[in-house]
């Protein structure tokens, strides 16, 4: 970010400096990862905590306000969904007390909307919210097996971020995964993300037969009926598929 970007891009900029390793920042922190000057910073910090987009930190830090968190809340593509898709995620939750999730796509990434989190099930890095690339994981191969050409064309024409020695690295590799989702219905990601972590994704079809999320559940790799779970995902993503008007 430049300092002659327009205010608006720069106080977005200050938003998007935020991440799920990043809670809290303070001043200096939000200046050195925006790049912006401290002074120009600070003006933009004043007036987000002043509409509430950030909250002031006991310590002397910020952090995403409340407000955001409502106007998040009217986002189309996610209220609607979740609406629907919840009922289906406590069923699949229910059938296997592990984690649960749901995402949609956006541009060659997946944004999770929803997630039911199992008390002893094994640690994932996701929350609502949270980005990740499609190649990585269950629920982007899912999507990304039935996106449109153009999607996966930009993903082919990239390099593939790698995040563990599991994750999908080559356009040999993806051409071959993305085949196997179509040819047998469910997405499966094993050890993309962390290495713990063993993902069944199936994907979810709007009214125009257009790819329009996913659900999955993440059980441990050392789980021995780990591809038991896919009948049971995708009954969840075919019932939310219903409902939505789909195939």
């Amino acid at each position: 970010m430049t300092a002659k970007s327009s205010v608006l891009a720069r106080a977005l900029g200050v938003l998007e400096a935020f991440d799920s390793s990043h809670l809290v920042l303070k001043l200096s922190e939000l200046a050195e990862r925006t790049g912006l000057p401290q002074t120009t910073v600070y003006r933009h910090v004043v007036d987000l905590v002043r509409w509430g987009a950030l909250d002031r930190t006991p310590g002397g830090g910020y952090q995403i306000g409340l407000r955001m968190v409502a106007i998040a809340s009217f986002c189309p593509r996610g209220r609607p969904l979740r609406d629907v898709a919840l009922p289906f995620m406590e069923d699949l939750y229910e059938a296997t007390h592990q984690n649960v999730q749901l995402a949609v796509p956006d541009g060659t990434d997946v944004v999770y909307v929803e997630f039911l989190a199992a008390r002893e099930a094994v640690s994932v890095r996701t929350q609502v919210g949270a980005r990740w690339p499609m190649h990585a994981t269950g629920v982007g191969l899912a999507i990304l097996a039935y996106s449109p050409a153009d999607v996966v064309a930009e993903i082919f024409a990239r390099p593939l971020a790698v995040f563990t020695p599991k994750t999908i690295s080559t356009p040999d590799q993806l051409r071959r995964a993305l085949a196997e989702v179509r040819r047998i219905g469910v997405a499966i990601s094993e050890g993309q993300v962390t290495l713990e972590g063993y993902s069944v994704a199936a994907p979810i079809f709007g009214p125009g037969g257009e790819v329009v999320a996913a659900v999955s559940i993440v059980v441990p790799v050392s789980d021995s009926r780990r591809a038991a779970w896919a009948p049971a995902v995708r009954t969840a993503a075919n019932g939310v598929s219903r409902q939505l008007g789909g195939r």
